[in-house]
């Protein structure tokens, strides 16, 4: 009998336990709802702000193009998908053209996980940081291309670079709608457009822009990685670990 009060106490935060991981749990659930930018099984959508599991998702998309490009028509964002084309290593099977993207010269073939990690980058990454740092949006995004059949370093031997299944773009400068250009090569270490010096802002929008594509891309490369990269920021799609490559 004097055992009891103890067992029933027992009993009781046993309950209480319970309760509080039953709210935990759907405090969590409704959470995540809110904020499917965090949730790594909610469905990608480029009206969401990037998350932790953005990327992953997105990286996901390289080897599931046809739920890329779902993921394209429920974001709103017009686009082609193209025949495959080439042979071997440099094969694409993926070949995926944003209709509207503010590229130049022309719009990149790419694959439709660059094509989305893209238009991501300039919704939430690019312009929010052109018009913070430089008072403008931009109108036009200058590349060098996507395709390139070839081994990273240009050698004979060795890995085959992302570019060529056309999973990277090779991003040179950024014209603004005022006309004002921010080239990497000139601007990244703060040459700007009158010589401000270390501070410019132009130096400090291509970092941000840089930061940003982190975000939505498995490799980001910039002039911080080697000489190779002084005239351009190289984005792929290429899972390489959780945290991916930004340097």
């Amino acid at each position: 009998m004097e055992g009891r009060p103890s067992h029933r106490f027992d009993a009781d935060r046993v309950i209480v336990g319970l309760l509080i991981a039953a709210a935990l749990v759907l405090a969590g659930r409704v959470w995540l709802a809110e904020n499917p930018q965090a949730n790594p099984w909610a469905p990608l959508s480029l009206d969401d702000p990037p998350g932790w599991a953005t990327r992953r998702k997105l990286a996901a998309l390289r080897e599931d193009p046809a739920e890329c490009r779902a993921v394209l028509e429920r974001s709103g964002i017009a686009f082609r998908a193209l025949d495959p084309a080439g042979e071997g290593a440099c094969r694409r099977e993926d070949r995926t053209v944003l209709a509207d993207a503010p590229f130049s010269p022309g719009q990149p073939v790419a694959t439709c996980a660059i094509a989305a990690g893209t238009e991501l980058w300039l919704r939430q990454g690019v312009q929010p940081a052109a018009r913070e740092r430089l008072g403008a949006d931009v109108a036009r995004i200058e590349h060098l291309g996507t395709f390139s059949c070839r081994r990273i370093g240009g050698g004979t031997t060795g890995r085959w670079s992302e570019h060529a299944t056309g999973n990277a773009i090779d991003i040179a400068a950024f014209v603004l709608e005022d006309g004002r250009r921010i080239s990497v090569l000139r601007d990244w270490h703060g040459e700007g457009e009158e010589g401000e010096g270390e501070a410019s802002d132009e130096a400090a929008f291509l970092r941000a822009v840089r930061d940003a594509a982190c975000g939505t891309f498995g490799t980001v490369l910039s002039p911080d990685y080697n000489a190779a990269h002084a005239d351009h920021f190289h984005l792929d799609q290429e899972a390489r670990g959780l945290g991916g490559v930004c340097r």
